[in-house]
């Protein structure tokens, strides 16, 4: 286990559930510099440009004033050392966003993931730990990254487990290592040297090939027009004749149920107007208060009530409609 793998938090095994091989460390100085200068003779209208030229604003920390800002956020819950922090640190995230510009065509969105990333890094930072802010950093983003490069490269996702995140990201470099140096790609051969199960290489090759299908494209024809795909699919919206029936159904208990009220006097009439049938129904204590009675006394006249009308709708509209009705 590595200086870095001592000090990361225990619940970064989720974003960090991702093995990429081959990986270089990160240096920023330089390379950051460069891109920042490249951005900046961009045109003004790049979104790219102007974030580049944006980041450009916020100065480099020393180590000193890296670890002294840590120490106040870390202690003291200090907002503003953590932003400062986090600002100094944006070129980090542009850098290692270009590493996987192949991946995913649009570096603004990896640059919006890898932010995050960041600011994650900074709250579980520990200054304490004698590493700097930037190794430690540096996992949070590329977990975010390529977490998200993972659930966008398709509309469905292609890799799930761990097993299968780490040959989307290898898969097509180690066919081309081994191919390289004469040895037959085969799923047996990969799966050995990736230490990852026979199947899942044998899936992850299908998927990387197959590409995604349209449920628009054309499956075959039928009276002379082409079928899509998505024609074909069940539905699962409810019948056209279905809902109108539960609509006549439900228009016969609501006349059914004010004929009933029609029946009443005294004060079931009340409860039944003020509690069953109200929009704005009144609690047992205020109708109890307005009778003189106690609050049980109302809910035994309601429950009466209640009784009452469900044997009037049996008896109107028969005992099949009602318990069809009462189960929707």
């Amino acid at each position: 286990m590595t200086e870095h793998d001592e000090n990361l938090p225990d619940d970064i095994d989720d974003p960090l559930d991702v093995e990429v091989l081959d990986e270089e460390p990160i240096q920023t100085e330089g390379k950051a510099d460069a891109l920042a200068a490249s951005a900046a003779a961009l045109s003004r209208r790049d979104p790219l440009g102007a974030y580049m030229r944006d980041v450009q604003r916020y100065p480099l920390l020393s180590k000193q004033e890296e670890h002294d800002l840590a120490v106040r956020y870390f202690e003291q819950d200090d907002v503003e050392a953590a932003k400062r922090l986090v600002t100094s640190n944006l070129r980090l995230v542009v850098k290692i966003a270009y590493d996987y510009r192949q991946a995913y065509k649009n570096i603004l969105d990896l640059v919006q993931e890898g932010n995050i990333g960041l600011m994650q890094a900074v709250k579980k930072y520990d200054p304490y730990k004698g590493v700097k802010l930037s190794s430690y950093a540096a996992w949070w983003i590329r977990a975010y990254i390529l977490r998200y490069i993972l659930n966008n490269h398709r509309l469905v996702k292609v890799g799930t487990t761990q097993a299968q995140r780490k040959l989307f990201f290898n898969l097509q470099k180690e066919k081309a290592r081994l191919s390289a140096m004469g040895i037959e790609p085969t799923a047996e051969v990969i799966a050995e040297r990736l230490n990852v199960p026979e199947r899942d290489v044998r899936s992850m090759d299908m998927r990387l090939a197959a590409g995604d299908a349209s449920l628009d494209a054309p499956v075959g024809t039928s009276d002379g027009r082409s079928v899509a795909r998505v024609e074909l699919l069940p539905s699962d919206d409810v019948r056209v004749d279905d809902t109108l029936a539960d609509a006549q159904v439900g228009d016969q208990f609501a006349e059914k149920i004010h004929e009933f009220g029609r029946t009443l006097g005294g004060k079931e009439k009340k409860i039944f107007e003020d509690r069953l049938v109200s929009e704005d129904p009144k609690t047992l204590q205020t109708l109890g208060d307005e009778f003189g009675v106690s609050r049980e006394r109302v809910r035994q006249v309601e429950k009466r009530l209640l009784k009452k009308l469900k044997q009037f709708l049996r008896d109107e509209l028969g005992e099949t409609v009602v318990e069809v009705y009462e189960s929707t």
